[in-house]
């Protein structure tokens, strides 16, 4: 039933887009001409016809906006919140941030280099240029 009138929803937001783009913005509605003056295509005719139709689904767009809402509340009211991401009331120590050169742990020891790499030295300012050889 909820799909059912989403669906309906979807169409008379449609037909409301619809309808108020086809008036005139001075009220002329299509401004077909022809006819006698009381027809439902003259001028009037049609602006009182387009009126009526945006008053219409205006106010079906509105109720049924209303009924999806509480339809909405009425299916998700039985269900449980999801917890799982909750955080813990006792804050955690920080993590130690990650020493990728392993300097921290034997301050005085250079280094070692990666099996493969060249056993060159490097610049000690790696904006400064070449390579020191």
């Amino acid at each position: 039933m909820f799909l059912f009138l989403t669906v309906v929803q979807a169409l008379v937001a449609a037909l409301l887009v619809g309808v108020i783009l086809v008036q005139k913005s001075e009220g002329g509605g299509l401004g077909v001409g022809g006819g006698s003056p009381s027809g439902l295509m003259s001028a009037r005719g049609a602006a009182n016809f387009l009126t009526r139709a945006t008053s219409v689904l205006a106010t079906l767009f509105v109720v049924l906006s209303i009924v999806l809402a509480a339809m909405a509340v009425n299916e998700t009211s039985g269900r449980d919140i999801d917890t799982s991401l909750q955080r813990s009331t006792a804050p955690a120590a920080p993590a130690q941030p990650a020493d990728p050169l392993g300097a921290s742990a034997n301050p005085g020891a250079t280094p070692a280099a990666p099996q493969g790499a060249s056993t060159q030295s490097a610049p000690a300012d790696p904006l400064s240029g070449a390579a020191k050889q």
